[in-house]
């Protein structure tokens, strides 16, 4: 069997992209940075999943609240990422940034790349994790260029070219 710690080595060469994962509780918001969040299917209705670390301050707020909104970051929210990766200044996330509400009231975050708000499909207990699958309830998707934020080998970085938006369906 694999070594847990060569793993995590060799996971760190996967670049992903970086989102911020929210949910609201008595209207309460909770959020972390993501680098797990993969499509599931379009059809018959759109379905993501993200894992979540059992360890996650919000991981048991979005088991009871039914709700997460997934913030897809773009290169100029590193500041914004490492907000959201640190439990050091927790009770500021919300207070810097521009939210908003789409279907389930999760936050969105305004200047996202693309927001998927989504409410939980189905949960499933993985080890030390839980994947969250959601149905998509309402997308955003911002005009213009697409210069996401990735995160590999351990930190945050760009991709070094611009790529046109694709025209929208």
């Amino acid at each position: 069997m694999a070594h847990p710690e060569m793993f995590k080595q060799g996971m760190r060469r996967l670049a992903a992209g970086v989102s911020i994962v929210t949910t609201i509780e008595d209207g309460q918001p909770h959020g972390f940075a993501a680098t797990s969040v993969t499509s599931v299917s379009a059809d018959p209705a759109p379905l993501l999943l993200v894992c979540v670390s059992k360890t996650v301050s919000c991981h048991d707020t979005m088991l009871r609240a039914g709700r997460f909104c997934v913030n897809v970051l773009g290169d100029g929210d590193i500041d914004m990422a490492r907000l959201f990766s640190s439990s050091e200044h927790r009770h500021r996330r919300f207070e810097l940034c521009d939210w908003k509400t789409l279907a389930t009231g999760a936050p969105a975050l305004t200047n996202a790349l693309a927001i998927f708000d989504c409410s939980i499909h189905h949960a499933m207990e993985v080890q030390t994790h839980t994947v969250f699958f959601g149905k998509v309830e309402d997308i955003e998707i911002q005009d213009g260029h697409v210069r996401p934020l990735v995160y590999v080998n351990g930190r945050f970085d760009a991709l070094q070219s611009a790529f046109p938006a694709p025209a929208r369906v």
